[in-house]
Protein backbone atom coordinates (compact mmCIF):
# COMPACT_ATOMS: atom_id res chain seq x y z
CA UNK A 1 0.00 0.00 0.00
CA UNK A 2 3.09 2.32 1.02
CA UNK A 3 4.60 1.85 -2.48
CA UNK A 4 1.57 2.33 -4.63
CA UNK A 5 0.88 5.90 -2.39
CA UNK A 6 4.84 6.19 -3.33
CA UNK A 7 3.89 6.17 -6.78
CA UNK A 8 1.38 8.28 -6.87
CA UNK A 9 3.06 11.07 -5.23
CA UNK A 10 5.77 10.60 -7.76
CA UNK A 11 3.19 10.82 -10.50
CA UNK A 12 1.39 14.13 -9.11
CA UNK A 13 4.55 15.90 -9.20
CA UNK A 14 5.74 14.96 -12.19
CA UNK A 15 2.62 16.19 -13.65
CA UNK A 16 2.78 19.15 -11.40
CA UNK A 17 6.13 19.73 -12.79
CA UNK A 18 4.84 19.25 -16.55
CA UNK A 19 2.42 21.43 -16.25
CA UNK A 20 4.28 24.05 -14.42
CA UNK A 21 7.30 23.83 -17.59
CA UNK A 22 4.51 24.02 -20.08
CA UNK A 23 3.19 27.24 -18.05
CA UNK A 24 6.36 28.90 -18.61
CA UNK A 25 7.03 27.62 -21.84
CA UNK A 26 3.79 29.45 -23.29
CA UNK A 27 4.50 32.65 -20.98
CA UNK A 28 8.21 32.79 -22.48
CA UNK A 29 6.78 31.93 -26.59
CA UNK A 30 4.23 34.99 -25.58
CA UNK A 31 6.76 36.93 -24.63
CA UNK A 32 9.19 36.41 -27.77
CA UNK A 33 6.41 36.18 -30.16
CA UNK A 34 5.34 39.78 -28.40
CA UNK A 35 9.24 41.12 -29.15
CA UNK A 36 9.19 39.88 -32.33
CA UNK A 37 6.02 41.54 -33.32
CA UNK A 38 7.19 44.65 -32.34
CA UNK A 39 10.46 44.21 -34.06
CA UNK A 40 8.28 43.67 -37.20
CA UNK A 41 5.97 46.58 -36.51
CA UNK A 42 9.35 48.82 -35.84
CA UNK A 43 10.79 47.40 -39.45
CA UNK A 44 7.21 48.26 -40.90
CA UNK A 45 7.09 51.92 -40.14
CA UNK A 46 11.13 52.51 -40.72
CA UNK A 47 10.41 51.08 -44.41
CA UNK A 48 7.19 52.79 -44.43
CA UNK A 49 8.84 56.06 -43.72
CA UNK A 50 11.79 55.33 -46.19
CA UNK A 51 10.60 52.99 -48.64
CA UNK A 52 7.35 55.02 -49.84
CA UNK A 53 9.16 58.28 -51.03
CA UNK A 54 12.21 56.10 -52.38
CA UNK A 55 9.87 53.92 -53.80
CA UNK A 56 7.63 57.02 -55.51
CA UNK A 57 11.10 58.58 -56.73
CA UNK A 58 12.19 55.92 -58.49
CA UNK A 59 8.96 55.21 -60.10
CA UNK A 60 8.74 58.64 -61.13
CA UNK A 61 11.81 58.14 -62.54
CA UNK A 62 11.02 55.42 -64.76
CA UNK A 63 7.73 56.78 -65.51
CA UNK A 64 8.99 60.10 -67.09
CA UNK A 65 12.56 57.46 -68.84
CA UNK A 66 9.46 55.34 -70.41
CA UNK A 67 7.38 58.70 -71.55
CA UNK A 68 10.68 59.85 -73.21
CA UNK A 69 11.67 56.66 -74.83
CA UNK A 70 8.59 56.83 -76.66
CA UNK A 71 9.75 60.13 -78.38
CA UNK A 72 12.73 57.82 -79.81
CA UNK A 73 10.75 55.29 -81.61
CA UNK A 74 11.47 55.89 -85.67
CA UNK A 75 10.15 52.69 -87.85
CA UNK A 76 13.17 51.15 -90.33
CA UNK A 77 11.99 49.81 -93.42
CA UNK A 78 12.66 46.11 -93.89
CA UNK A 79 14.87 45.18 -97.12
CA UNK A 80 13.96 42.70 -99.33
CA UNK A 81 17.48 40.57 -98.86
CA UNK A 82 19.37 37.54 -97.76
CA UNK A 83 21.57 38.12 -94.92
CA UNK A 84 24.17 35.31 -93.89
CA UNK A 85 25.19 36.60 -90.61
CA UNK A 86 28.36 34.31 -89.15
CA UNK A 87 28.03 35.07 -85.22
CA UNK A 88 31.76 35.18 -83.19
CA UNK A 89 30.75 31.70 -81.42
CA UNK A 90 33.23 32.93 -79.04
CA UNK A 91 31.13 32.49 -76.35
CA UNK A 92 30.79 34.92 -73.13
CA UNK A 93 31.43 37.87 -73.31
CA UNK A 94 30.47 38.09 -76.94
CA UNK A 95 27.64 35.99 -77.28
CA UNK A 96 25.21 38.83 -75.81
CA UNK A 97 26.77 40.48 -79.16
CA UNK A 98 26.29 37.83 -81.08
CA UNK A 99 22.48 37.56 -79.86
CA UNK A 100 21.77 41.41 -80.11
CA UNK A 101 23.32 41.63 -83.50
CA UNK A 102 21.48 38.33 -84.70
CA UNK A 103 17.84 39.70 -83.12
CA UNK A 104 18.48 42.93 -84.46
CA UNK A 105 19.10 41.78 -87.83
CA UNK A 106 15.82 39.55 -87.84
CA UNK A 107 14.10 43.07 -88.17
CA UNK A 108 15.75 44.52 -90.67
CA UNK A 109 15.70 41.85 -93.82
CA UNK A 110 13.51 39.86 -95.40
CA UNK A 111 15.04 36.52 -94.60
CA UNK A 112 18.21 35.89 -92.20
CA UNK A 113 20.32 32.69 -91.89
CA UNK A 114 22.29 32.84 -88.67
CA UNK A 115 25.76 30.11 -88.05
CA UNK A 116 29.22 31.18 -86.71
CA UNK A 117 32.49 30.65 -86.46
CA UNK A 118 32.86 26.78 -86.10
CA UNK A 119 30.77 25.97 -88.50
CA UNK A 120 31.23 24.87 -92.13
CA UNK A 121 30.19 28.74 -93.60
CA UNK A 122 31.56 28.44 -97.14
CA UNK A 123 28.98 25.31 -97.28
CA UNK A 124 26.51 26.77 -95.95
CA UNK A 125 26.55 29.63 -98.40
CA UNK A 126 26.96 27.83 -101.16
CA UNK A 127 23.97 25.76 -100.19
CA UNK A 128 21.76 28.94 -99.03
CA UNK A 129 23.42 31.45 -102.05
CA UNK A 130 22.93 34.85 -99.32
CA UNK A 131 23.35 38.11 -100.94
CA UNK A 132 25.74 38.73 -98.63
CA UNK A 133 27.46 37.33 -95.81
CA UNK A 134 28.37 39.39 -92.67
CA UNK A 135 30.77 37.85 -90.35
CA UNK A 136 31.19 39.98 -86.62
CA UNK A 137 34.97 39.90 -85.17
CA UNK A 138 36.23 37.11 -87.30
CA UNK A 139 39.33 36.77 -85.21
CA UNK A 140 38.51 33.08 -84.81
CA UNK A 141 37.36 32.15 -88.47
CA UNK A 142 38.82 30.70 -90.72
CA UNK A 143 39.67 32.69 -93.91
CA UNK A 144 39.47 30.12 -96.09
CA UNK A 145 35.37 30.03 -95.79
CA UNK A 146 35.58 33.57 -97.08
CA UNK A 147 37.81 32.94 -100.03
CA UNK A 148 35.61 30.06 -101.30
CA UNK A 149 32.61 32.22 -100.11
CA UNK A 150 34.04 34.85 -102.79
CA UNK A 151 35.21 32.56 -105.63
CA UNK A 152 31.59 31.47 -105.48
CA UNK A 153 30.62 35.31 -106.22
CA UNK A 154 28.87 35.87 -102.70
CA UNK A 155 29.62 38.90 -101.20
CA UNK A 156 31.32 38.82 -97.77
CA UNK A 157 31.68 41.85 -94.86
CA UNK A 158 33.70 41.91 -91.58
CA UNK A 159 32.84 44.53 -88.50
CA UNK A 160 35.49 44.20 -86.54
CA UNK A 161 34.65 44.91 -82.64
CA UNK A 162 38.28 45.53 -80.93
CA UNK A 163 40.07 47.75 -83.01
CA UNK A 164 42.55 48.92 -82.85
CA UNK A 165 43.75 46.20 -79.52
CA UNK A 166 43.95 43.08 -81.94
CA UNK A 167 45.36 45.08 -85.82
CA UNK A 168 48.74 42.45 -85.28
CA UNK A 169 45.94 40.03 -86.01
CA UNK A 170 42.78 41.69 -88.17
CA UNK A 171 45.77 43.18 -90.70
CA UNK A 172 46.01 39.45 -91.76
CA UNK A 173 42.48 39.13 -92.26
CA UNK A 174 40.91 42.43 -93.67
CA UNK A 175 42.03 42.00 -97.33
CA UNK A 176 39.83 39.15 -97.59
CA UNK A 177 36.85 40.70 -97.42
CA UNK A 178 34.92 42.68 -99.70
CA UNK A 179 33.58 45.19 -97.07
CA UNK A 180 35.34 46.47 -93.84
CA UNK A 181 33.48 48.03 -90.97
CA UNK A 182 35.66 49.07 -88.25
CA UNK A 183 34.54 50.63 -84.98
CA UNK A 184 37.51 52.76 -84.66
CA UNK A 185 37.92 55.40 -87.08
CA UNK A 186 41.84 55.73 -86.62
CA UNK A 187 41.66 52.28 -88.12
CA UNK A 188 40.19 53.30 -91.27
CA UNK A 189 43.82 54.31 -93.07
CA UNK A 190 45.36 51.61 -91.42
CA UNK A 191 43.26 49.23 -93.22
CA UNK A 192 43.10 51.44 -96.73
CA UNK A 193 47.23 51.24 -96.53
CA UNK A 194 47.17 47.59 -96.24
CA UNK A 195 45.22 47.14 -99.93
CA UNK A 196 41.42 47.63 -98.63
CA UNK A 197 39.47 49.33 -101.18
CA UNK A 198 35.94 49.71 -99.04
CA UNK A 199 36.41 50.62 -95.12
CA UNK A 200 33.69 51.84 -93.19
CA UNK A 201 33.35 53.77 -89.32
CA UNK A 202 30.81 51.85 -87.59
CA UNK A 203 31.10 52.14 -83.91
CA UNK A 204 29.15 49.33 -81.28
CA UNK A 205 26.29 50.95 -79.95
CA UNK A 206 23.47 49.83 -77.14
CA UNK A 207 21.21 46.95 -77.30
CA UNK A 208 17.61 48.68 -75.85
CA UNK A 209 16.07 45.42 -75.03
CA UNK A 210 18.95 44.75 -72.37
CA UNK A 211 20.07 48.58 -72.22
CA UNK A 212 17.49 50.84 -70.81
CA UNK A 213 15.97 52.15 -67.79
CA UNK A 214 14.75 49.95 -65.43
CA UNK A 215 13.82 50.04 -62.09
CA UNK A 216 16.98 48.26 -60.13
CA UNK A 217 16.54 46.52 -57.07
CA UNK A 218 17.61 47.99 -53.90
CA UNK A 219 20.70 45.58 -53.62
CA UNK A 220 22.00 46.99 -56.83
CA UNK A 221 21.75 51.06 -55.94
CA UNK A 222 24.78 52.80 -55.43
CA UNK A 223 26.19 56.24 -55.58
CA UNK A 224 29.20 55.11 -57.88
CA UNK A 225 29.98 52.37 -59.95
CA UNK A 226 32.34 51.07 -62.74
CA UNK A 227 32.11 47.61 -64.41
CA UNK A 228 35.31 46.50 -66.44
CA UNK A 229 38.89 44.49 -66.39
CA UNK A 230 41.11 46.38 -64.44
CA UNK A 231 44.02 47.08 -67.70
CA UNK A 232 47.89 48.50 -66.25
CA UNK A 233 46.67 51.55 -67.34
CA UNK A 234 42.92 51.62 -65.63
CA UNK A 235 44.96 50.55 -62.18
CA UNK A 236 47.65 53.54 -62.01
CA UNK A 237 44.51 55.84 -62.48
CA UNK A 238 42.24 53.88 -60.01
CA UNK A 239 45.08 53.99 -57.77
CA UNK A 240 44.87 57.75 -57.23
CA UNK A 241 41.46 57.99 -55.93
CA UNK A 242 41.22 54.75 -54.08
CA UNK A 243 40.80 56.47 -50.94
CA UNK A 244 38.37 58.36 -51.89
CA UNK A 245 36.53 55.74 -53.83
CA UNK A 246 36.55 53.79 -50.43
CA UNK A 247 34.78 56.33 -48.72
CA UNK A 248 31.68 56.62 -50.91
CA UNK A 249 28.91 54.41 -51.75
CA UNK A 250 31.11 52.45 -54.35
CA UNK A 251 30.56 49.14 -56.00
CA UNK A 252 33.27 48.33 -58.75
CA UNK A 253 32.63 44.75 -60.07
CA UNK A 254 35.47 42.77 -62.84
CA UNK A 255 38.95 40.88 -63.00
CA UNK A 256 42.54 41.68 -61.97
CA UNK A 257 41.21 44.40 -59.06
CA UNK A 258 43.67 42.93 -56.67
CA UNK A 259 46.66 44.70 -58.81
CA UNK A 260 45.54 47.93 -56.86
CA UNK A 261 48.05 49.55 -54.96
CA UNK A 262 45.83 49.67 -51.52
CA UNK A 263 43.37 46.82 -52.90
CA UNK A 264 42.47 45.74 -48.86
CA UNK A 265 40.61 49.51 -48.41
CA UNK A 266 38.39 48.81 -51.16
CA UNK A 267 38.39 45.11 -51.29
CA UNK A 268 34.50 45.15 -49.63
CA UNK A 269 33.53 47.03 -52.55
CA UNK A 270 34.33 44.70 -55.61
CA UNK A 271 32.99 42.03 -56.80
CA UNK A 272 36.32 40.69 -57.95
CA UNK A 273 36.53 38.42 -61.10
CA UNK A 274 33.08 38.60 -61.59
CA UNK A 275 31.79 38.90 -65.43
CA UNK A 276 28.34 40.16 -65.57
CA UNK A 277 25.92 39.50 -67.78
CA UNK A 278 23.98 42.36 -69.48
CA UNK A 279 21.36 42.27 -67.90
CA UNK A 280 22.59 42.61 -64.29
CA UNK A 281 24.92 44.80 -65.98
CA UNK A 282 21.89 47.35 -66.95
CA UNK A 283 20.59 47.00 -63.23
CA UNK A 284 24.14 47.73 -61.70
CA UNK A 285 23.74 51.32 -64.55
CA UNK A 286 20.21 51.97 -63.47
CA UNK A 287 20.81 51.34 -59.89
CA UNK A 288 24.09 53.40 -59.65
CA UNK A 289 23.88 57.31 -59.80
CA UNK A 290 26.90 57.90 -61.40
CA UNK A 291 28.23 55.30 -63.84
CA UNK A 292 31.99 55.63 -64.92
CA UNK A 293 33.54 54.78 -67.85
CA UNK A 294 37.34 54.41 -68.74
CA UNK A 295 38.68 53.53 -72.18
CA UNK A 296 41.17 51.04 -72.08
CA UNK A 297 44.38 53.09 -73.48
CA UNK A 298 45.72 51.53 -76.48
CA UNK A 299 49.08 51.01 -75.45
CA UNK A 300 47.97 48.87 -72.15
CA UNK A 301 50.40 45.87 -72.25
CA UNK A 302 47.38 43.75 -71.14
CA UNK A 303 46.35 41.15 -74.18
CA UNK A 304 47.26 43.99 -76.37
CA UNK A 305 48.09 43.06 -79.83
CA UNK A 306 48.42 46.51 -81.33
CA UNK A 307 52.26 46.98 -82.10
CA UNK A 308 51.65 49.24 -84.76
CA UNK A 309 51.02 51.77 -81.68
CA UNK A 310 47.30 52.50 -83.73
CA UNK A 311 45.33 55.48 -81.52
CA UNK A 312 42.75 54.93 -80.25
CA UNK A 313 39.75 58.02 -80.67
CA UNK A 314 36.55 56.26 -81.02
CA UNK A 315 34.13 55.44 -78.05
CA UNK A 316 33.79 52.67 -76.37
CA UNK A 317 30.81 50.00 -76.58
CA UNK A 318 30.34 50.80 -72.85
CA UNK A 319 29.76 54.35 -73.73
CA UNK A 320 26.32 53.79 -75.80
CA UNK A 321 24.96 51.29 -72.87
CA UNK A 322 25.66 53.17 -70.27
CA UNK A 323 23.94 56.01 -71.53
CA UNK A 324 21.23 53.69 -72.50
CA UNK A 325 20.13 53.27 -69.11
CA UNK A 326 19.16 56.83 -68.33
CA UNK A 327 22.27 56.72 -65.80
CA UNK A 328 24.93 60.18 -65.54
CA UNK A 329 27.69 58.57 -67.03
CA UNK A 330 31.38 60.23 -66.38
CA UNK A 331 33.69 59.48 -69.10
CA UNK A 332 37.24 59.98 -70.01
CA UNK A 333 37.19 62.26 -73.13
CA UNK A 334 37.77 60.54 -76.59
CA UNK A 335 38.15 62.78 -79.85
CA UNK A 336 35.24 61.34 -81.60
CA UNK A 337 33.31 61.18 -78.72
CA UNK A 338 31.60 64.72 -79.50
CA UNK A 339 30.60 63.14 -82.57
CA UNK A 340 27.57 61.40 -80.81
CA UNK A 341 27.01 63.03 -77.31
CA UNK A 342 27.24 66.48 -75.93
CA UNK A 343 29.51 66.73 -73.41
CA UNK A 344 28.03 68.40 -70.25
CA UNK A 345 24.74 68.45 -71.74
CA UNK A 346 24.27 64.69 -72.29
CA UNK A 347 27.27 63.03 -71.17
CA UNK A 348 29.78 64.12 -68.22
CA UNK A 349 34.22 63.91 -69.52
CA UNK A 350 36.83 63.82 -66.82
CA UNK A 351 40.54 64.70 -67.80
CA UNK A 352 42.30 63.49 -64.62
CA UNK A 353 41.62 61.79 -61.28
CA UNK A 354 41.16 65.06 -59.64
CA UNK A 355 38.37 66.18 -62.15
CA UNK A 356 36.71 63.23 -61.87
CA UNK A 357 36.67 63.22 -58.11
CA UNK A 358 35.75 66.79 -58.67
CA UNK A 359 32.69 66.44 -61.11
CA UNK A 360 31.50 63.35 -58.71
CA UNK A 361 30.73 65.01 -55.75
CA UNK A 362 29.42 68.03 -57.46
CA UNK A 363 26.85 65.51 -59.34
CA UNK A 364 26.50 63.68 -55.95
CA UNK A 365 24.91 67.22 -54.66
CA UNK A 366 22.89 68.94 -57.61
CA UNK A 367 20.07 66.23 -58.36
CA UNK A 368 17.90 68.13 -60.79
CA UNK A 369 21.60 68.60 -63.16
CA UNK A 370 22.66 64.74 -62.76
CA UNK A 371 19.04 63.45 -63.65
CA UNK A 372 18.63 65.90 -66.83
CA UNK A 373 21.96 65.27 -68.27
CA UNK A 374 21.12 61.55 -68.03
CA UNK A 375 17.72 61.54 -69.69
CA UNK A 376 19.25 63.85 -72.52
CA UNK A 377 21.99 60.89 -72.72
CA UNK A 378 19.41 58.09 -72.69
CA UNK A 379 17.28 60.06 -75.79
CA UNK A 380 20.66 60.55 -77.60
CA UNK A 381 21.52 57.24 -77.52
CA UNK A 382 17.75 55.60 -78.29
CA UNK A 383 17.68 57.74 -81.37
CA UNK A 384 20.70 57.52 -82.64
CA UNK A 385 22.91 55.07 -80.94
CA UNK A 386 20.98 51.50 -81.31
CA UNK A 387 21.86 48.31 -82.79
CA UNK A 388 18.88 48.81 -85.47
CA UNK A 389 20.39 52.28 -86.62
CA UNK A 390 23.75 50.99 -86.68
CA UNK A 391 22.78 48.20 -88.87
CA UNK A 392 20.47 49.91 -91.00
CA UNK A 393 23.41 51.82 -91.73
CA UNK A 394 25.88 49.30 -92.85
CA UNK A 395 22.90 47.64 -94.77
CA UNK A 396 22.55 51.34 -96.58
CA UNK A 397 26.16 50.95 -97.79
CA UNK A 398 26.39 47.75 -98.42
CA UNK A 399 22.60 47.99 -100.27
CA UNK A 400 22.68 52.00 -101.38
Amino acid sequence: MQLAASSRIRRSRLRLARTTRRKVSRHGARKRDSGAQERRKIQYEEGRTHGFPLGWEHGYWYGKCETVLRLTEQPIGIRPIHVLFVATGKGFPYSPLDEAIAATLRGLVGRLTVTDSTQPVAEIAARIRPDIAIVLDGLHFDIAHVDEMRRLGIRTAIWFTDDPYYTDITASLATHYDEVFTLELTCIDFYQRLGCSRVHYLPMAAYPIEFRPRNAARSKRHDICFIGSAYWRRVAFFNEVTGYLASKDTHISGIWWERLKDFPILADKIALGRWLGPRETAEMYNGSKIVINMHRAHDDETFNNNSAGIAAVSPNPRTFEISGCATLQLTDARDDLVNFYTPDVEIVTYSSPQEMVEKIEYYLTHEEQRQAIAMRGMYRTMRDHTYARRLDTMLSILFP
